[in-house]
């Protein structure tokens, strides 16, 4: 396979693994919104699940070929962190929002008569008032002001990539074994969205929610998607990409250097002057390409 072809199989992955989330849960998003009584509203933690399986399933189809980035937060992270590619970053971030834009539009073509239905009944409309917005778009909480869903959104990102770091680490023994770790990443997201999701439906994922925001924007929304009531659109995108590196950099310098294996590997090469008290970067399997498995996988 060419360099160029594996590269467009590289985005397409990115491409397919948004849009599989945001079907799945954009689409349990609906379920619970929209319908009266809803199937979810006594049972908040299926739509919690829904989103991580969805992240689950995701990762299944497009590990292989891409790595299931599918966060624009996660790639920054990978290529700060864990040496995967700069000149990468935006082409997998362009992919991964228009792949949330198809979800979603996929998510709106199955919903669209509930959606137009809900708003008549409840005297909205999509552009004046955001009816049914939060189908597919975040935004704050009862009580949730926009400075504190920046932080709010900065440290839940922080803790679903300390997270995926440690879950991917090569070095952690405790870490789920073969295919597991996606398993674990989802139920990691549905972990957050049960324990904070009120607080602005815990976007965490610059592209699930920037992508969907954008369809909508061009689907009847309007100033109601962008720029958002209290100009919120930004806090989504903006938060996730400040909050994601830093929970990286909190497990790669406060936990990673303590691994078994690194601590070995700091010792036996401190004779040639390397600071010890740093993760030392191991990249296994050099000469294999990234398209053959997931780069998380790959780099420690």
């Amino acid at each position: 396979m060419s360099e160029n072809k594996r590269y467009f199989g590289e985005l397409l992955a990115e491409f397919f693994a948004v849009a599989i989330i945001i079907l799945f849960g954009d689409g349990v998003a609906a379920m619970y919104s929209l319908y009266d009584p809803s199937p979810y509203k006594t049972a908040y933690w299926g739509v919690c699940i829904v989103w991580g399986l969805s992240v689950t399933v995701a990762i299944y189809a497009t590990g292989a070929v891409s790595g299931t980035h599918a966060n624009p937060a996660v790639t920054l992270s990978l290529a700060l962190f864990r040496g995967f590619s700069w000149k990468k970053v935006v082409p997998y971030m362009g992919a991964q929002v228009l792949g949330g834009l198809a979800g979603a539009a996929l998510v709106y073509s199955l919903y669209v008569p509930v959606i137009d239905h809900y708003n008549a009944a409840h005297g909205l409309t999509r552009a004046l008032d955001g009816g049914s917005a939060g189908v597919f778009f975040t935004h704050p909480g009862d009580f949730i002001t926009v400075s504190h869903a920046f932080w709010d959104e900065a440290v839940l990102t922080g803790i679903l990539v300390f997270g995926i770091f440690a879950v991917t680490c090569q070095y952690n023994t405790q870490a789920p074994q073969a295919n597991s770790g996606a398993l674990i990443i989802g139920l990691l997201v549905a972990i957050i969205g049960a324990s904070a999701g009120y607080l602005e439906a815990w976007a965490i994922n610059p592209a699930r929610d920037f992508g969907p925001r954008l369809f909508c924007f061009f689907a009847g929304w309007g100033q109601a998607a962008i720029p958002a009531p209290s100009n919120y659109w930004w806090v989504p995108i903006a938060a996730p990409m400040v909050g994601g590196p830093i929970g990286a950099a909190i497990y790669q310098y406060g936990v990673r250097p303590y691994m078994p294996r690194v601590s070995v590997m700091a010792t036996e090469r401190s004779s040639e002057a390397l600071n010890t008290a740093e993760p030392v970067l191991v990249v296994s399997n050099p000469s294999v390409p990234a398209s053959t498995g997931p780069v998380i996988d790959k780099v420690s």
